[in-house]
C-alpha cells in the first residue's frame, strides 16, 4: 500500500512538471510564430525594396546605353563619360545595399528557422510526455482498484482483530460481573444476609399517563437502578436482583428455586413481598391461572425435586392463613365460623401456631386450585386499589424427609407471604373500618422496627409487638434463608410510596442474620419414614 502510494505520488509529480514544461512550450511556439509572422512581413518589404531597386537598376542601364549612344559623338564624349560613372556608382551603391538587405533576411530566417527546429523538437517531447501520462492515466484506474482492494482487506483485517478484542473484554466484563456477583452471593450467604430482589411492576391503566420515575442502566447484567422525579435529584439504588418492567413469571421464580430446593434439604426458607398497593405483589406471588407466582410454582419444584431423591421418603404438608387485623384466620379449617383464636407459640420446630389445619399434600393437585388462584381475602374498596389485600396472606409447606442411606432425618419449612399495602395513612384515604385495618396493618409492617434492630445488633428485637413478627421470628432470626421482594411502581404518581419502600429495602438487605444451619437429626435403627406428623 505504501509503495502504490509513493508509485502514484511520483506519478502526479511528473505529470505536474510536463504540463509546466507543456505550457512554456505552448508559450515559446506562440512567441516563435509572432516572430515568423514579423519576418514574413521584412521578408516581403525586402521583396518590394529589391523590387524598387531592379527597376532603378533597369534605369540605369536604358542610362548607360543612352551615354553609349552619345558617347559615340564627340561632342558628348565627356558627359557621356561623366554620366557612365555616376550611373555604375550608383548600381554599385545599390547593388551593396541589395546585398546587406538580402544578407540580413537571409540571417533572420536562419535564426527562426533553428529556434522552429527546437520549438518541433520540444512539441515532439512534449507529445511522448503527454502520451506517457496518457498511458499512466490509464493505468490509474486498475492501480486504483487494486489498492481499494487493499484497503478493503486491511481494514476488513483492522476491523476483525477490534471486534475480536472488544468481544473479548465484553465477555471478560460479563464473566466478572458474574463471578463478583457469585462471590457477593456467596458472602452474603455466609453472613447470612437477607436478600432482596427488587421487582418493577409495567405501566397499567391506573397509571393515569403518569411519566416513568425508574430507569436502568443499558447493561442487563448490572443490577442498579435510579428513581427520579420531574423535580429533584435522583437516588441510585443496588439489589442483588432487579427485574425490570418486561420481566417473566419464570425468570422470577428461576432466582428463587435454588432457596425452595434447600427446603428439602432441612433449612428454614421465608419469602415476602413488601411495597405499597398496586405495586404487584400479589401478581409475584400468587400470579393467576395463565401465569402463575410463586406460591404455584414452589410446590410444584419441591414436588419435583422429592422425586428427584429416590432414597428420600418426603412428607410434605401445607397450612394456609391470613393476618387481618392482627389476628390468625385459618384459611383451609373446616369450621370457618367457629375457630379457637390462633397465637404463635414456641414449638418442637420452632414458631408454630396450634390449631392451625395443617393437611398432606402428594402433589400439586392436592393444593387445589381454589386455594391458590381465587383465595377468599378480606378486601376493602379504597382509593388505592378496589381489589387490594386488606390483610397478610402467608402459605406455608413443611418438608420432613427420611434419608434411607444415611439413617438421617431433615425438617425444612417455606413460609410464603403476600403482606398488605404499606402505603401511608394519609396516602391510603382510609378512614373507619379501613383505618382500623391500615393502623393495624402499620403496625403488622413492624417488622421494620425488628429489621432496624438486627441491622443495629441490638441485644432485644421486638418480635412481640405484632402477630406477623411473631410468626416471621424463625426467618427473622439466625440459622434461616429469607428472601424479600420489594414490589414499586414506575409511575411518578407513586414516586413517595416506591421511595419508602426502597429505603426500607435497602436497611432490611444490611442485616445479618448468621449462616443458615440444616435441620438433620441421626435417627436409630428401625425408624420409620415420617407420615401423618399432624
Amino acid at each position: 500500500l505504501k509503495e502504490r502510494k509513493a508509485h502514484f505520488d511520483e506519478v502526479s509529480s511528473q505529470l505536474e512538471a510536463e504540463k509546466k514544461a507543456h505550457a512554456k512550450t505552448k508559450e515559446n511556439v506562440k512567441k516563435l510564430m509572432e516572430f515568423k509572422t514579423k519576418a514574413v512581413a521584412k521578408i516581403k518589404h525586402a521583396a518590394r525594396n529589391i523590387s524598387i531597386l531592379k527597376e532603378r537598376d533597369q534605369k540605369l542601364q536604358a542610362m548607360v546605353k543612352e551615354a553609349n549612344k552619345k558617347s559615340k559623338s564627340n561632342s558628348e564624349g565627356e558627359a557621356a563619360k561623366a554620366a557612365m560613372n555616376a550611373a555604375n556608382a550608383a548600381l554599385e551603391a545599390t547593388s551593396k545595399a541589395q546585398q546587406k538587405t538580402l544578407q540580413s533576411v537571409i540571417s533572420s530566417v536562419s535564426k527562426r528557422k533553428t529556434a522552429l527546429s527546437a520549438a518541433a523538437a520540444s512539441c515532439k517531447g512534449v507529445k511522448q510526455s503527454i502520451g506517457a501520462v496518457k498511458k499512466m492515466l490509464g493505468d490509474l484506474p486498475s492501480a486504483v482498484l487494486d489498492m481499494e482492494d487493499i484497503l478493503m482487506k486491511a481494514f476488513a483485517a483492522r476491523d476483525k482483530i477490534m471486534s475480536g478484542a472488544t468481544n473479548k473484554l465484553l465477555k471478560d466484563y460479563k464473566r466478572e460481573v458474574k463471578l463478583r456477583r457469585k462471590y457477593f452471593n456467596e458472602l452474603q450467604e455466609l453472613k447470612g444476609n437477607i436478600r432482596v430482589y427488587c421487582r418493577v411492576r409495567p405501566i397499567i391503566g391506573r397509571d393515569k399517563n403518569s411519566p416513568v420515575c425508574v430507569k436502568f442502566p443499558n447493561d442487563k447484567d448490572d443490577m442498579s437502578m435510579t428513581i427520579r422525579p420531574a423535580e429533584g435529584g435522583s437516588v441510585s439504588y443496588e439489589f442483588e436482583q432487579i427485574f425490570r418492567l418486561d420481566a417473566t413469571q419464570d425468570q422470577v421464580f428461576k432466582e428463587v428455586s435454588g432457596l425452595v430446593t434447600s427446603v428439602t434439604d432441612g433449612y428454614n426458607v421465608c419469602i415476602f413481598a413488601y411495597g405499597q398497593t398496586g405495586s404487584g405483589k400479589t401478581y409475584t406471588m400468587q400470579g393467576n391461572k395463565e401465569n402463575p407466582g410463586i406460591y404455584y410454582r414452589a410446590i410444584q419444584h419441591l414436588f419435583d425435586v422429592c422425586k428427584e431423591r429416590k432414597n428420600v421418603n418426603f412428607d410434605v404438608q401445607l397450612s394456609l392463613l391470613e393476618i387481618y387485623n392482627d389476628n390468625i384466620k385459618d384459611l383451609i379449617s373446616p369450621k370457618e365460623d367457629s375457630q379457637p383464636k390462633l397465637v404463635p407459640r414456641e414449638g418442637r420446630n420452632g414458631i408454630e401456631v396450634p390449631g392451625l389445619t395443617i393437611r398432606s399434600i402428594s402433589d400439586i393437585e392436592d393444593v387445589g386450585e381454589q386455594w391458590l388462584l381465587a383465595l377468599n381475602i378480606v378486601r376493602w374498596e379504597r382509593k388505592m386499589n378496589k381489589d387490594s389485600s386488606r390483610s397478610h396472606l402467608i402459605l406455608s409447606i413443611y418438608c420432613e424427609g427420611y434419608d434411607k442411606l444415611s439413617k438421617t432425618s431433615s425438617f425444612g419449612k417455606l413460609h410464603l407471604i403476600d403482606l398488605a399495602g404499606s402505603e401511608r395513612l394519609s396516602r391510603s384515604g382510609a378512614t373507619g373500618q379501613s383505618k382500623v385495618e391500615a393502623q393495624e396493618i402499620n403496625k403488622s409492617l413492624s417488622a421494620g422496627n425488628c429489621i432496624a434492630a438486627r441491622a443495629n445488633k441490638k441485644d432485644h428485637v421486638p418480635y412481640r409487638d405484632s402477630v406477623l413478627t411473631r410468626l416471621l421470628q424463625d426467618s427473622l432470626e439466625k440459622n434461616s434463608k429469607t428472601l424479600m421482594f420489594v414490589q414499586i411502581s414506575p409511575a411518578e404518581s407513586d414516586f413517595a410510596e416506591s421511595t419508602n419502600s426502597l429505603k426500607f429495602a435497602a436497611r432490611v438487605k444490611e442485616v445479618e442474620l448468621g449462616k443458615a444451619a440444616k435441620s438433620v437429626k441421626k435417627r436409630g435403627k428401625g425408624a420409620r419414614s415420617p407420615k401423618g406428623r399432624r
